[in-house]
């Protein structure tokens, strides 16, 4: 009789739990909108959903620790003027998270350790040029405030945060709707699936694309799941990917090996609600004092509730085999030297002794002056008539500009000396 060779792994027993009832995040109109993204977006500090609002896109900011019933006057943040469609925090800077909308751009927030007193209206900077809605967002995992953008327009664009510039635009590798979007490890490569069914791998600096000979895979996993889309989380640390259907009520759950057959089932996190969407902890925000290897945020329709996966563990000590250092908050390359061509590794750091998410960093964003506009390099010449009319263009543009502020402080100034007189004789008269 032969007998079954069990395969030795620590992340056989993953184990998946919903947290309990006062950790979640109740009274949440959460975005029903058609889109695939995954519509929640959570980092060490905050959680950031996607929600219904009215006049436009918006999305609420909650942090970590404010469990429980959300106020239904809790501030926004608003400012799209359609809805917005993705969101993603900055990997280098828990204060900052971009967010995409219908509207056709992409703007990044500053997002205050305190609770605001009222909806957060003004993004740091907003970002235009795609010709249709922008319905997916990722930042560079290695180099500083560089932001990919992909719209209903077939288009991704690469931006520079800190100057609000277009490094690089790739307009001419998909020929249809682009389904999703992912960089390597080191943001040297781009994976892009698209709806002619066709995967493909990109150099987005050398802008063609290096790899499209998919037509063997080397495992296939067939899954019992419904129609909506899958959306895939991979933990490079432990080597698993996680299978959240949109509109299921699953979580599957893989290892993946170097060795035949590649992917090895693992389990299924199952639970009585369908989720409308999924947000993934980064790993530094996880708690290495139970044996946490993943956090999920489950968006129901009305609230966020966390998942939590634990490999079970007697001792209270330090797992090191489950917690490999891992990429931390620091930028490895500035956004011109990525440009320049240059590629880095994440800068790692040990969960040892827990993390502490660093106090809050401002973005600052150094835009061109479009004043200094200096003549193209080459022979110098003489002003022409031609130059003339540019500057002088901007400089009544900005005098008109100017006046209608002047124009508005005025008003403002005459509104509140009518209502300072108001007060008086109201005062006045019940003495």
């Amino acid at each position: 009789m032969s007998r079954r060779v069990v395969r030795q792994s620590k992340f056989r027993h993953v184990f998946g739990q919903a947290a309990k009832a006062d950790q979640a995040y109740e009274d949440i109109r959460v975005s029903k909108v058609t889109w695939d993204s995954s519509f929640c977006a959570v980092n060490p500090k905050f959680l950031a959903i996607i929600v219904e609002a009215g006049g436009g896109g918006a999305f609420i900011v909650l942090p970590l620790a404010k469990t429980g019933r959300v106020d239904k006057n809790y501030p926004l943040v608003t400012g799209h003027t359609a809805p917005v469609l993705d969101i993603d925090w900055c990997p280098h800077n828990d204060n900052v998270i971009a967010s995409a909308s219908d509207d056709t751009t992409i703007m990044v927030w500053q997002i205050p350790d305190y609770t605001p007193m009222r909806n957060i209206t003004e993004p740091i900077l907003t970002l235009e040029g795609h010709s249709k809605r922008v319905g997916i967002l990722s930042w560079h995992p290695t180099a500083r405030n560089v932001l990919l953008s992909a719209g209903g327009d077939n288009v991704i664009i690469i931006w520079n945060v800190g100057t609000g510039e277009v490094l690089l635009s790739l307009d001419d590798i998909h020929p249809d709707v682009i389904h999703s979007v992912c960089w390597n490890s080191n943001g040297r490569l781009l994976a892009t699936t698209c709806k002619d069914k066709t995967l493909r791998i990109i150099d987005p600096r050398k802008g063609q694309v290096v790899a499209n000979n998919f037509e063997e895979p080397v495992a296939l996993q067939e899954m019992d799941t419904s129609n909506g889309v899958l959306l895939p989380f991979y933990d490079p640390d432990s080597s698993i990917v996680y299978l959240c259907g949109k509109g299921d009520s699953s979580i599957r759950y893989f290892e993946i090996t170097e060795e035949p057959p590649f992917v090895h089932y693992l389990n299924t996190f199952s639970s009585k609600e369908p989720q409308r969407g999924m947000g993934f902890m980064p790993k530094r925000g996880l708690d290495v004092s139970k044996c946490e290897i993943a956090r999920f945020y489950k968006l129901h329709e009305r609230k966020c509730e966390p998942i939590i996966m634990t490999v079970p563990r007697k001792s209270d000590l330090f797992q090191d085999d489950l917690y490999p250092d891992t990429p931390g908050p620091e930028p490895a390359l500035e956004a011109d030297e990525w440009l320049s061509g240059q590629d880095a590794e994440p800068v790692l750091i040990s969960l040892r002794d827990g993390y502490m998410p660093p106090k809050h960093r401002e973005l600052r964003v150094t835009k061109r002056n479009i004043l200094d506009v200096r003549p193209p390099p080459g022979p110098r010449r003489s002003q022409s008539a031609s130059d003339a009319p540019l500057s002088q263009h901007t400089l009544e543009t900005l005098l008109e500009e100017i006046k209608a502020l002047r124009e508005q402080v005025q008003a403002q100034e005459q509104r509140i000396t009518s209502l300072e007189n108001m007060l008086c004789e109201l005062v006045d008269g019940t003495d």
